[in-house]
């Protein structure tokens, strides 16, 4: 009798991860750390980033687009490694594919509800997610009593792909930011972008310097790799292989200086492992390919 070929089996099908950029590279740095054994490919969408200074339909058609290309690939599991296409398209993804499709909001915002003990929780993010609402309206849900303070934080994300994630820059714009919430009693910060896990020790050593009680900070790339592991177990899609996990990289485009930012954000060598894919509104959609 033969054996069926991987492509049959759920458990042994890769992990899709996307981001509009490198920051999700955060997220799938957290994912191989959790679930080594898994393969896992990443779409970049380089060539149309920031997703978070477009419009809620733009974010839902570009997402709609990574999600139909990385289905492509026969992935088990779908992994939206962006604050932005998380606030606005995860409804439509999940609603167009047949396979479990993971947020890095609502994790976050669980994780966050469950440590506050003042339920005052502050949100770091870049401008699109915190005017999307989502982490509020996701904190809310869960305890109507929570105080939430959200707190753009436009200058982040470039000080971080610039590579300045420590020095006094770096840490004259993280205090001018987090100065007016000393003295709300926040003692949860939730670091609601993907680049910002790259800047947690440097947030850190300011808000100790800063009149805080003891705050805690919660980031997504961790957070959401552990939900990640707990729903793939649960639902018997967990690699039984014992051999290290094969990674992949997609980019829409690779502009110069990419690969140093990337494995930055990676925290190890991409080994010349990216290659280019079009993604076109033309050529790709949310039609879920047969299974078998």
């Amino acid at each position: 009798m033969s054996q069926p070929s991987s492509r049959t089996v759920p458990s042994a099908r890769p992990i899709g991860i996307f981001d509009s950029g490198v920051g999700g590279l955060t997220v799938m740095k957290a994912l191989i750390e959790r679930l080594p054994t898994e393969d896992m490919i990443y779409l970049g969408d380089t060539a149309r980033v920031p997703y978070g200074n477009r419009g809620p339909e733009t974010v839902r058609r570009y997402a709609t687009n990574a999600a139909a290309l990385l289905r492509s690939h026969d992935i088990k599991a779908l992994v939206v490694a962006c604050n932005t296409a998380s606030a606005y398209a995860l409804e439509a993804l999940r609603d167009g594919l047949d396979i479990p499709v993971f947020g890095v909001i609502a994790p976050v915002a669980r994780r966050a509800a469950e440590l506050t003990e003042t339920d005052k929780i502050a949100i770091l993010g870049t401008r699109g997610t915190i005017q999307s609402n989502s982490y509020q309206r996701s904190l809310l849900n869960l305890r109507s009593q929570i105080d939430v303070y959200p707190v753009a934080c436009p200058l982040l994300v470039p000080l971080a792909e610039e590579g300045w994630t420590t020095g006094s820059v770096t840490e004259q714009v993280i205090e001018h930011y987090l100065s007016p919430l000393s003295g709300t009693g926040v003692d949860t910060m939730i670091l609601g972008c993907t680049h910002y896990p790259l800047m947690q020790q440097t947030i850190a050593e300011v808000v100790e310097r800063l009149p805080f009680e003891v705050v805690t900070l919660v980031d997504s790339a961790r957070t959401t790799s552990q939900a990640v592991e707990e729903a793939l177990r649960e639902k018997s899609l967990l690699s039984d292989e014992n051999a290290a996990g094969v990674h992949r990289f997609l980019l829409t485009d690779l502009p110069q200086g990419f690969i140093e930012t990337a494995e930055r954000f990676f925290g190890r060598s991409l080994d010349g492992a990216c290659e280019h894919v079009d993604i076109t509104d033309s050529t790709f959609s949310l039609v879920v390919p047969p299974t078998g």
